[in-house]
């Protein structure tokens, strides 16, 4: 009878620990193949604190050029702001770094989110590829829908798809 018990009570506890899975790292890449020269195309990025080339993007508040640490906030179109730091440029190698500091998952759905933006030849012309990582902005198990890893992929996708697509409009006009 003892060990009934005691294998019930085990059971509950290996299934509750089963049940308890938390977020998981999500991953975002996104390219876009542009007929400009990758110097035209890094001349319209490489300012971290100047992210006017994408559209949901009203301003972009930022002191301290693109040295490793500065920080910016993203003012957006419809409400809401964005703050991120700087943690790697490479100038030569058209590209840079950035996490996220500061966002409410009302305005995207992410925690611990990093990024990477790089410009490359590509035949004549330029790709850009946008990278990210992130969990999901509510951290807790049994996310409402707006806030699981399904909506958080959603969104940053959305981000890197309108920010490229606008990108290569403004490349391909020079």
């Amino acid at each position: 009878m003892v060990h009934r018990v005691l294998l019930a009570v085990l059971l509950v506890f290996t299934a509750s620990a089963a049940d308890a899975h938390g977020p998981t790292r999500q991953k975002v890449t996104r390219t876009v193949v542009l007929a400009a020269p990758p110097a035209v195309v890094w001349a319209l990025v490489k300012d971290f604190g100047n992210m006017g080339w994408h559209p949901a993007i009203a301003k972009t508040v930022a002191e301290g050029g693109n040295a490793v640490g500065v920080t910016r906030t993203l003012e957006l179109q419809g409400g809401g702001a964005i703050k991120e730091a700087l943690e790697k440029y490479q100038d030569d190698a058209m590209s840079y770094s950035y996490r996220i500091t500061d966002v409410s998952i009302d305005v995207l759905p992410v925690a611990n989110y990093s990024s990477t933006i790089t410009v490359k030849p590509e035949g004549d012309g330029s790709v850009v590829e946008w990278r990210g990582a992130f969990y999901r902005g509510y951290m807790n198990n049994d996310p409402p829908e707006k806030y699981n890893d399904a909506a958080a992929v959603k969104a940053v996708s959305a981000v890197y798809e309108g920010g490229l697509a606008n990108l290569k409009a403004l490349a391909e006009k020079k």
